[in-house]
């Protein structure tokens, strides 16, 4: 069955082609953005999205992304259009090739290649596509900090305004039954709880709070840690367990965690260099071998 609605591409100026309305019921999961650049990293991205859009009745979008160099954009318009024309027919065969993967079939599938400048044009290309989560493979595998410093991965968490969801390795059956949700507290995380608690019913998975305190100069004491605890769950007017763990670093404290209490997905709320991520740069990558390929999604504030 073929599953491509429709090739768009954008950012050269000589063709553009009208994607086909994907039919979907899904309330909260209607599209699933995946990035692609061949790698097998983004097809365990691809993989992991398949599976999600099946369970869920949803379609999926992928984007390739050419960079052009200054020079080629600089060349007369025949000249940058034949450079395009060039690397337009390279990536088409291998998105074509993309699209007749087994596990993509029966889900509506769009396809879009786009010349770049910089990552945040995912971000509008899941917006212009109405996408509810971009799905993307990391090779990262230190820490967490490999998720917001120095990587293509780090640019799209950046300045993405829908959740981003990051796959480390390939998942042949691709199930979340514990979900944790890393806070500082703050009621600012409060409205990226609830989107995070959404995804949780849609996976039919737990979820939790959990706050990490640190060993630095945010340390608390245990009656401040259970006062702060109780303030928030207050002002999140629902019903969560909210814990707390005592470690020597963020970073480490919820990888920890995670291995602890067999935790399938960690959410980290953030809004770019600020929020809860700030805690994460520049600390102690912990090498916890069994939850150095967690998944990580990522809501900003």
């Amino acid at each position: 069955m073929e599953t491509i609605t429709g090739i768009g591409v954008l950012g050269f100026g000589f063709f553009v082609q009208e994607q086909n309305p994907v039919a979907i019921t899904s309330d909260i999961m209607k599209k699933i953005l995946v990035p692609i650049d061949f790698s097998e990293y983004s097809e365990y991205a691809l993989e992991v999205a398949a599976q999600m859009a099946k369970s869920n009745e949803s379609g999926i979008v992928l984007l390739h992304m050419i960079g052009m160099s200054e020079s080629v954009l600089d060349n007369s318009e025949i000249a940058e259009e034949q450079e395009a024309k060039y690397y337009l027919k390279l990536a088409k065969k291998k998105l074509k090739d993309f699209t007749k993967k087994e596990y993509l079939q029966e889900i509506p599938v769009e396809v879009i290649i786009q010349n770049y400048k910089d990552f945040k044009e995912v971000n509008q290309v899941a917006k212009e596509q109405n996408c509810d989560l971009v799905v993307m493979g990391s090779h990262g595998t230190s820490g967490l900090s490999d998720l917001f410093v120095g990587s293509n991965t780090e640019k799209v968490i950046r300045t993405s305004e829908v959740p981003v969801l990051v796959i480390k390795h390939r998942y042949l059956n691709f199930k979340v039954k514990k979900m944790v949700f890393a806070s500082d507290l703050e009621n600012e995380s409060i409205a990226a709880f609830k989107k995070a608690s959404a995804f949780a019913n849609l996976l039919s998975a737990s979820i939790e709070i959990v706050y990490i305190n640190d060993a630095g100069a945010n340390f608390m004491g245990v009656d401040d840690v259970r006062k702060k605890v109780a303030n928030y769950k207050k002002e999140l007017d629902q019903s969560v367990e909210v814990r707390f763990h005592n470690y020597h670093t963020v970073e480490g404290g919820l990888f920890n965690y995670c291995l602890m209490n067999d935790v399938d997905l960690l959410v980290i709320p953030t809004h770019g260099r600020k929020g809860f991520a700030h805690f994460l740069v520049g600390s102690l990558a912990e090498n916890v071998s069994n939850h150095a390929k967690l998944p990580v999604m990522t809501i900003k504030l």
